[in-house]
């Protein structure tokens, strides 16, 4: 009887290798069933060629409705965010793909608060999915977080404006910034590496934390490891994008065709486009990773914090507030009075609860004790 069951629990083994080792392809084959969700904020100056490039990235037309406001509305236009979304598939992934574009940022004349907005908008996406992980409903939760943002950098000035580096401190902590320089093609090799210099310089010494491309391990394949070599050397990334195909030499390629020649988007020679869709394609993930365990870490932390504390109260002295300033603040200290007093009847009931429960213990082991006694 034994050797028959054996017999028939061999014809069910199925074929090949079973083991721990398929694990790789079963979480493959889920993730390719659910999807990839990944969403990129474009932010710049109006001109630089920020949705030709997104076009050009994905090869699809984000924004075929569009339309280029004139001179006069854009004196009056404010920074608005445009959230577009489409679904791309290649060899069987799907990839659902956000690009949250800033028009109006950077046109005024006082450009103060232009990106209150924005740091406002990425708060509110890390709230929305903070609320949905704490829900009841968490199998289907959208993630809308900002996981990389390009930033573009005007090819005509000579480094980082202030808005560029007041922008960057802003928001460094709460999404991977990606510096690009863009219309490349205005430029010369030589003032292409002078402003790559200068704007590294400004960033370093600014102390703004741009995306850093991870290290290596050293086990990767020797190409790998150049690839990302280059890559880090690239940064910022001096771009151009193009929508239209051209023939050049007998193949279509996408440029831009100028009086003395064509400019090939493709071209490692003519650009970094190659380098800067290589850089996020191929970091895709571990873009995602940083942003959920570095920046949405750091605001659900901050956020759980300020609900679940109460904020300490400073003396004028301590907090270098005048007279006058601590009178105007008596109204929030009222208030914080208040959160403490009734925090203070919460813990105190918590400390009765936890009493009888202790002596509710005490008189079942007195009980329990008696029982084996007799």
């Amino acid at each position: 009887m034994a050797n028959e069951n054996a017999k028939n629990f061999a014809n069910l083994e199925t074929p090949g290798y079973v083991g721990f080792a398929n694990l790789p392809n079963q979480v493959h084959r889920k993730s390719v069933k659910k999807g990839f969700e990944f969403t990129l904020m474009v932010v710049g100056e109006s001109g630089l060629g920020k949705s030709t490039l997104v076009n050009s990235l994905f090869l699809t037309d984000l924004y075929p409705e569009r339309v280029i406001p004139d001179a006069t509305e854009k004196t009056n236009q404010t920074v608005k965010l445009d959230a577009s979304t489409v679904e791309i598939e290649e060899r069987g992934v799907k990839l659902r793909l956000t690009v949250v574009d800033t028009p109006g940022y950077g046109d005024a004349i006082d450009n103060t608060d232009c990106f209150r907005s924005i740091i406002q908008y990425i708060d509110e996406q890390f709230e929305r999915f903070l609320r949905d992980e704490s829900g009841l409903n968490r199998r289907n939760i959208v993630d809308n977080r900002i996981h990389c943002c390009f930033y573009f950098i005007s090819p005509f000035g000579h480094g980082l404006k202030p808005l560029d580096i007041e922008f960057m401190k802003q928001l460094h902590n709460k999404v991977n910034i990606v510096p690009v320089i863009a219309k490349a093609d205005c430029l010369t090799k030589k003032e292409v590496q002078r402003l790559k210099s200068r704007v590294m310089e400004e960033i370093e010494r600014e102390g703004i934390k741009i995306y850093p491309l991870p290290d290596c391990d050293s086990d990767e394949d020797e190409d790998y490891k150049e690839q990302v070599r280059q890559l880090k050397a690239a940064v910022p990334f001096a771009v151009c994008g193009a929508g239209q195909q051209l023939e050049v030499r007998g193949r279509r390629v996408r440029g831009r065709l100028y009086p003395w020649g064509v400019v090939e988007v493709e071209n490692p020679e003519h650009c970094d486009f190659i380098k800067l869709r290589t850089m996020l394609i191929t970091h895709m993930q571990d873009l995602q990773e940083v942003t959920q365990e570095v920046h949405y870490e750091n605001y659900r932390s901050e956020r759980l914090a300020r609900n679940g504390q109460v904020p300490k109260r400073h003396t004028s002295t301590e907090s270098g507030l005048s007279e006058a300033d601590s009178n105007g603040l008596n109204g929030s200290n009222e208030d914080s009075s208040e959160r403490e007093r009734v925090l203070r009847e919460k813990e105190a009931e918590l400390r009765r609860m936890q009493e009888m429960l202790e002596q509710m213990q005490r008189q079942m082991q007195l009980q329990a004790a008696g029982g084996t006694t007799a």
